[in-house]
């Protein structure tokens, strides 16, 4: 459920409760994903909710003009600064539970806020979750308007997650390494240039797993989407590895129909 009313409409809490619903879809939300690679670690961003003891992903709500798609989009902008992102839908949520105690009815609550049992933030909500793969230096973290802070974690070292945020992140985790598989994703998580033992780092990093040097080269490269350039990384050895970038257009290209291989 999502956690913030930044909507102009809305003059207080009080007022998002009591008129939300005829700005908004009722019981569907969306749930993101944020993945960043920085120091050769996988990192998601997340938000520690005001009252809470409990950190959380960025959602939203779906206004009832707007593809629920574009709600995933505006959110992510929210919480990074980032216009253009590489988003993946990958899962829906519907455990009837799942909103029973729901972080931001928590906070309101310790506010001193009551919230009617008939009251839409009350109903049962349904999440659709995407997954998001941006620039780590790129990204300038942002805190909603109930959450005290906006911060990159470890993958390998979470925080206590509320609610079934927990369940949405491995369910993403596990859907970014399987389109792994079939999709070049490393343009969004790398700077515009970098080394193949960059690269291959990445992967290992995503997958959890060593993988073959020479076997990596040979396979990444015979997807055709990288530029050799004439480059090497400066300052370092003698033999420092050359610089690679992605040939945007077969990207995507690729993005659209797919490795011609598979990993």
């Amino acid at each position: 459920m999502e956690s913030s009313f930044n909507m102009p409409e809305f003059k207080s809490i009080q007022d998002f409760l009591d008129r939300g619903h005829k700005y908004y879809v009722t019981s569907l939300s969306v749930d993101c994903v944020i993945f960043g690679f920085h120091d050769n670690q996988l990192k998601v961003l997340l938000l520690k909710p005001k009252h809470t003891k409990g950190w959380a992903l960025p959602g939203g709500f779906v206004h009832k003009n707007e593809h629920i798609d574009e709600s995933a989009y505006r959110t992510l902008k929210e919480r990074t600064g980032l216009h253009d992102i590489f988003l993946q839908q990958f899962h829906v949520f519907g455990n009837p539970n799942r909103s029973e105690k729901s972080y931001t009815l928590e906070a309101f609550k310790k506010r001193g806020i009551a919230i009617p049992k008939d009251n839409w933030m009350r109903q049962r909500f349904i999440s659709v979750g995407y997954y998001a793969l941006v620039n780590f230096e790129s990204v300038l973290p942002a805190a909603d308007n109930i959450s005290e802070a906006c911060e990159w974690w470890d993958v390998h070292e979470l925080p206590v997650f509320l609610m079934d945020h927990q369940d949405i992140f491995n369910q993403a985790l596990l859907a970014l390494r399987k389109h792994l598989s079939y999709q070049p994703l490393g343009y969004n998580l790398l700077p515009a240039k970098f080394t193949m033992p960059e690269l291959q780092k990445l992967y290992e990093t995503i997958l959890d797993e060593k993988l073959d040097r020479r076997n990596f080269q040979r396979k990444i490269l015979s997807y055709g989407v990288l530029k050799k350039l004439k480059e090497r990384r400066p300052n370092t050895a003698y033999k420092a590895p050359y610089l690679y970038s992605f040939d945007l257009r077969k990207y995507h290209i690729a993005l659209k129909d797919g490795l011609s291989n598979g990993w």
